[in-house]
């Protein structure tokens, strides 16, 4: 069994504090040597990716140290353990398996009586036959048509990710002939949400997929409510047009009112569902189950990487180590995930929800207070449009923040124009790699409101182009990042009590149960 102890008690994290400063990247990345570190601070990732930290704060001494903090945070081995079976969401007393949608990690994993690579191979297998039944005009809507689109209505983790990889992956399969079906999505119980989105879809060439593991998640059902009223309207049966991923054990598992139901369960969080029947009936219905399969093979390939014990081979890891090298030795509180794609346009949104409601905890895996920070703030939105938005105080402001680009040496399309003496994508690429040696080395001037004074970390992912095995394993390394950057911090990255506490006040407030500043508020609203 492994040990789980605060950061701030481990030796490897003394001798890492003492490397503070130590790395001066302005210097370190200026001139010839500039290029050798790019070229040597390089860790190759699944389906063609590799993970480039030569812009980070880092040098082979903090490396060692940092190979040294794993060693004693036992990183590989809770991983190990994880993948196994262990117990390692303390705080809902659950085991944790999203690896398990895509892959065998390990050895063979019992839960609730049942193999759990099965049952998760089982529900693929069962969405990709109704999805092929579906593209093949075998499941129709009463008039005997194809349904032509596809409306997931889920909130949290069961919309950012998997609305997410759609976006990511439309136009390529669209440019590919793998694309099916338009995909909606709606998650806000706001009503112009489900209003918006119902306006401009033909519900009776639609198949609504309602996400709900327990089944009883409010603004899920409001907007299922929602979906079938308009159905109604339009003259249509609900059954007819809607299915539910959901638990087993839901009301919505064996209830009439679904074409079919597909499992998840307590085992796989929302942010991390991407890779189950969250993403995987959505996805199968739009891209077609090849696409999905290859997406999930990328993610497989991704979790590999994250059992070796070497951080030089181990990308995941190590940008975990970096990370939590900043925020607790260097202390900067925020990083930015800085997608040079616009299909990664949602990406950034989903990692908001992924890093920040897995770590942002401030007591450890026993219930008791740290006295260390732990996870960053995250934001971000694809280049180069950030750069003509908040790029002025990453790159003048009176903070440091870390960065996260990621790139690719194509275009998704493969659709482009020579203007100028380059084409569109090499101004893309080429705007990417300035950027980095901008905010490493800065630019000293005489006017000072010119002046850039560098030292501005960054790291970046490449491939060579955005297609489903890349998406995947995209996905997986900062899945297992957040993964390790936990287990460092000796938290519970699994539950997320913190979104709870608003959802009870909010039903006491519709059932009029309220006084003092709650009641004045909700009687702002007139509730």
């Amino acid at each position: 069994m492994t040990n789980w102890k605060n950061l701030d008690t481990l030796d490897a994290y003394k001798a890492l504090e003492a490397t503070k400063g130590s790395v001066d990247i302005a210097t370190a990345m200026a001139g010839e040597n500039g290029g050798t570190r790019v070229a040597k601070y390089n860790v190759p990732m699944a389906a063609g990716l590799a993970y480039n930290f030569a812009a980070k704060q880092v040098d082979d001494t903090v490396l060692e140290k940092l190979a040294a903090l794993a060693k004693e945070s036992e990183l590989v081995e809770k991983f190990e353990e994880l993948y196994n079976g262990a117990v390692v969401n303390t705080g809902e007393k659950r085991l944790v398996l999203h690896q398990l949608t895509r892959g065998q990690l390990g050895q063979a994993v019992t839960a609730d009586g049942v193999d759990k690579r099965t049952f998760y191979a089982e529900q693929q297998k069962r969405i990709a036959e109704f999805a092929t039944k579906v593209h093949n005009g075998e499941i129709t809507n009463a008039a005997g048509e194809k349904f032509t689109t596809v409306v997931q209505i889920g909130i949290g983790g069961s919309d950012l990710g998997p609305r997410a990889m759609y976006i990511a992956l439309e136009n390529w399969a669209k440019k590919n002939g793998t694309f099916k079906m338009d995909a909606k999505f709606i998650s806000n119980v706001d009503p112009d949400d489900a209003a918006a989105v119902l306006a401009s879809t033909d519900v009776a060439h639609s198949i609504f997929i309602l996400v709900s593991k327990s089944g009883t998640t409010l603004e899920t059902l409001t907007n299922e409510s929602f979906v079938k009223d308009a159905l109604a309207k339009a003259g249509l049966d609900a059954s007819k047009h809607m299915i539910a991923v959901t638990s087993e054990t839901s009301p919505l598992a064996k209830s009439d009112d679904y074409l079919a139901a597909f499992f998840m369960d307590d085992y796989i969080g929302g942010r991390f569902s991407s890779t189950s029947a969250v993403g995987g009936a959505v996805l199968s219905l739009a891209f077609g189950p090849d696409v999905f399969a290859r997406f999930l093979d990328g993610a497989a390939a991704e979790d590999q990487t994250a059992k070796n014990t070497d951080i030089m081979k181990n990308p995941a890891m190590l940008d975990a180590l970096i990370g939590v090298y900043e925020r607790n030795i260097l202390g900067y509180e925020a990083t930015g995930v800085l997608p040079y794609s616009q299909a990664l346009s949602r990406f950034p949104a989903h990692l908001q929800q992924l890093d920040m409601e897995s770590n942002g905890k401030s007591v450890n895996r026993f219930g008791e207070p740290v006295s260390y920070k732990t996870g960053p703030i995250i934001f971000g939105e694809p280049g180069t449009n950030g750069q003509h938005s908040f790029y002025q105080l990453l790159h003048q402001g009176t903070d440091i923040v870390p960065l996260q680009f990621i790139g690719f040496k194509n275009s998704q399309l493969g659709t482009d124009v020579d203007i100028q003496g380059s084409t569109s994508q090499q101004k893309l690429c080429a705007n990417v790699a300035a950027q980095i040696v901008a905010f490493a080395c800065g630019k000293d001037d005489e006017n000072s409101n010119k002046r850039f004074e560098g030292g501005r970390p960054s790291s970046i992912i490449v491939g060579d182009r955005l297609e489903p095995e890349a998406l995947g394993a995209l996905l997986a390394h900062f899945e297992n990042k957040v993964m390790f950057q936990g287990f460092l911090w000796n938290i519970n990255s699994f539950d997320q009590e913190g979104v709870q506490l608003g959802k009870v006040l909010a039903k006491k407030v519709l059932a009029h149960e309220t006084e003092g500043a709650l009641k004045v508020y909700s009687d702002m609203f007139n509730i």
